[in-house]
């Protein structure tokens, strides 16, 4: 069966945006404490394209299947996980990319370069980093890992932005600006 993007997000309505989540049916990796243990040899670069054995992985779907069994450690470790075994996977900066958001409702609505669509808020926060001059923000994704917003999605945050670079969703204010 053919892979099918999900439709834009500009537009959905939060329940839609919510069934497309839903509609992902991710694998349970926070329920799988497996005791193996390797490495990957897989690198996710800062620009989020992601390598195995130095060799960059091409097909969208790769990358896609791969995210889905992402999990970052308390330790900052990022690990693929299945039920049998997981490999350590080395990170340059964020597993992810957010490449759009939008505003819908109360809600800020992000599309991640997986084609995975995250909600800011209370579970999903954004956190701005680096300094005034040079800030990164980063949207919590899932199971610790994170996503980078990309120099046009962070634009974007600017502009739906309050005068005081802060923005709202679902109930939680983030600051754009690192503290």
């Amino acid at each position: 069966m053919p892979y099918e993007p999900p439709p834009e997000i500009t537009g959905l309505s939060l329940a839609e945006v919510a069934d497309l989540a839903q509609a992902r049916k991710l694998p349970p990796v926070e329920q799988w404490d497996p005791q193996a243990s390797g490495d990957s040899l897989m690198t996710i670069k800062a620009d989020g394209r992601w390598f195995h054995d130095g060799g960059e992985i091409r097909r969208p779907a790769m990358v896609r299947a791969f995210a889905s069994l992402l999990r970052r450690d308390g330790d900052g470790q990022h690990w693929l996980v299945t039920p049998a075994e997981k490999q350590a996977i080395a990170v340059e900066d964020a597993a992810l990319i957010a490449t759009d958001v939008t505003r819908t409702g109360d809600a800020l609505v992000f599309r991640l370069n997986t084609d995975d669509t995250v909600i800011a808020g209370p579970d999903h926060p954004l956190v701005a980093r680096g300094s005034a001059e040079t800030p990164a923000v980063y949207l919590g994704v899932r199971h610790g890992i994170e996503a980078r917003l990309n120099r046009s999605t962070w634009l974007q945050l600017v502009e739906l932005a309050d005068a005081d670079l802060t923005v709202t969703s679902q109930g939680e204010r983030f600051s754009l600006v690192p503290a």
